[in-house]
């Protein structure tokens, strides 16, 4: 899976922390069997860029600590021929972390931030996949494999 990160916290990134995206993304696109093909960014940013995104795009004019942009609708691809879309790129969508959520949720969780930033990733990356929370069935198996992955990831809670 191409991922195309981008930085906007002014410094407040930590080369770890990219370096953890780029592994809880790349494991879940694994566990979900994401094509090779498969493209999606991810955009670390501070509290007033997610709660201007939050409001324009949500309606809540208030920081979040991620947004999920799912961009591939099936639908638009249905006509093609089937050899035509295999070749074709998967666009997942964008992902929108708040990397001030992530250091007060953390606090607030009393867990590390390393485990807080890697629910996010898992958590969006899940959404951008189809997944939702919106019934409990949903929810059930939503966050189920969700603490999967994070197992995986030695981020267990």
């Amino acid at each position: 899976m191409e991922l195309q990160l981008r930085d906007h916290t002014e410094g407040k990134l930590q080369p770890s922390q990219e370096r953890l995206a780029e592994k809880a993304l790349a494991q879940a696109a694994e566990r979900l069997d994401v094509p090779e093909q498969a493209e999606m960014s991810l955009t670390f940013v501070l509290n007033p860029e997610i709660r201007e995104l939050n409001r324009d795009y949500r309606g809540i004019d208030r920081a979040t600590d991620v947004i999920s942009f799912a961009i591939e609708d099936d639908d638009d691809l249905a006509n093609l021929p089937a050899e035509i879309r295999a070749e074709l790129p998967v666009e997942l969508g964008d992902l929108v972390i708040s990397i001030d959520k992530v250091t007060e949720q953390a606090l607030f969780l009393n867990h590390s931030a390393d485990r807080e930033l890697g629910y996010l990733l898992v958590h969006g990356f899940l959404h951008l996949n189809g997944y939702d929370h919106e019934e409990p069935a949903d929810e059930e198996k939503m966050f189920t494999l969700q603490e999967e992955i994070l197992d995986g990831l030695g981020l267990s809670r």
